[in-house]
């Protein structure tokens, strides 16, 4: 095996500061271009579609191109959940080199750029650039800091290999999220077909419909104030789900442990209907594998009804769910079992509610399982990366030879 090469990122790379754009001109109607901020930087690395748009005046050397190398320098998360991590300009939009952003430009051709790019979404790397940050509320890192980190390079056919073998793994969630996309509008357009707009039935809710609502046909289990069931001596604790975690669609190393011997109630498992009633109302399917409910989240389930049935109506009520909660004068909004209570739902005749049955519970189905496919290609991932970039793992391209 050829040997490594010690580096400095300061040899191989410079980074740009980004542009002051004015709040003035930040937008939530769609223009043509976007701000990148650092709320685009995904738990990890890589690119999330945020939508700040901007509609003044652009100096074209701050428009970012497609495959543009970029960095965050300030996460305003207490963790510094992103700080100092990269991502790859898409295609799908065209984006702006915002302030507190670097641009990475490579000077060295020893290293690939995409090299680059996976060097920075490593655990070690990731720390010593949290552990180097300043701030409190919010922490902010710098050109220096992030250029000083030392590394070691494999030769570049190599490097070509590491960089296909983890692209791959990202290429295949991405698809599985274009389609999970696709998949849900799918769905809500069935949902706004047979139950809002009646369409099959000439426009007319058919007469043999009940009306009832979310309270009855569902039960929602408020969860545990989780600090009371930390894990035993001995016992190997399961992740608390919050709304972190909820939000983010995973579980992480700063995810609070508990019992797994709490009552099985309270146990969450991938597929399950997750509602969020306090602070930021989410609801979501559950695909993060085993972990415990906490407080302020509901698990959703019923005796009665089928799974799409009971998330789609909660989906529908949500944004009146949210309007409630901004009402409520309390530091953080929430809702109550009684506005659970005035919440309709139309509950069709055996005949209807089977038919739509058909459409809607495989497409929610499929939405699941390429939901939990990508929580395993993502560990896979994360778990080869570290490997990779030490050269405890070769994947030598050998027809390169």
């Amino acid at each position: 095996m050829k040997e490594r090469k010690k580096h400095m990122l300061n040899e191989i790379m410079d980074i740009k500061h980004g542009y002051a754009f004015k709040g003035e001109y930040f937008c939530s109607e769609p223009t043509e271009y976007l701000l990148v901020t650092p709320g685009n930087f995904a738990i990890g690395g890589g690119f999330q579609e945020k939508t700040k748009y901007y509609n003044g005046p652009i100096p074209e050397e701050y428009v970012l191109l497609e495959n543009d190398l970029i960095v965050t320098m300030t996460d305003l998360s207490k963790e510094g959940d992103t700080l100092g991590y990269s991502a790859l300009v898409p295609t799908n939009n065209r984006y702006l080199h915002n302030q507190r952003i670097g641009l990475v430009t490579i000077k060295n051709e020893s290293v690939l750029k995409e090299y680059i790019y996976w060097l920075m979404r490593t655990f070690k790397y990731q720390r010593f650039i949290v552990n180097g940050a300043s701030g409190s509320t919010v922490r902010h890192t710098s050109p220096q800091k992030i250029l000083s980190y030392e590394f070691d390079a494999p030769p570049l056919v190599n490097q070509h290999t590491i960089v296909d073998t983890l692209a791959a793994l990202d290429d295949k969630i991405a698809l599985n999220r274009k389609i999970n996309h696709h998949l849900e509008q799918m769905a809500q357009a069935i949902f706004k077909s047979r139950f809002i707009d009646f369409e099959p039935w000439n426009g007319e809710q058919p007469s043999e419909w009940k009306t009832d609502s979310l309270a009855n046909i569902a039960d929602y289990l408020n969860g545990l104030a989780m600090q009371r069931f930390r894990p035993a001596n001995e016992e190997i604790g399961i992740p608390v789900l919050k709304i972190k975690e909820l939000r983010q669609g995973a579980c992480d190393s700063s995810s609070d442990l508990c019992s797994p011997n709490i009552r099985l109630d309270y146990i969450i498992r991938d597929g399950d209907v997750i509602f969020s009633w306090s602070g930021s109302l989410i609801v979501d399917f559950w695909c993060g594998g085993d972990c415990g409910l906490n407080q302020h989240l509901f698990k959703v389930t019923s005796k009665t009804h089928d799974k799409w049935f009971y998330y789609v109506w909660t989906q529908h009520h949500l944004s009146q769910f949210i309007a409630i909660a901004a009402d409520k004068a309390t530091t953080m909004g929430h809702i109550t079992r009684e506005a659970l209570q005035d919440a309709k739902v139309l509950i069709p005749n055996e005949e209807d509610y089977l038919s739509i049955d058909e459409l809607l519970a495989p497409i929610y189905e499929q939405i699941i399982n390429n939901r939990i496919e990508n929580r395993k290609l993502a560990l896979l991932r994360d778990s080869l990366l570290p490997r990779l970039m030490s050269g405890e793992l070769s994947v030598v391209d050998y027809d390169a030879k």
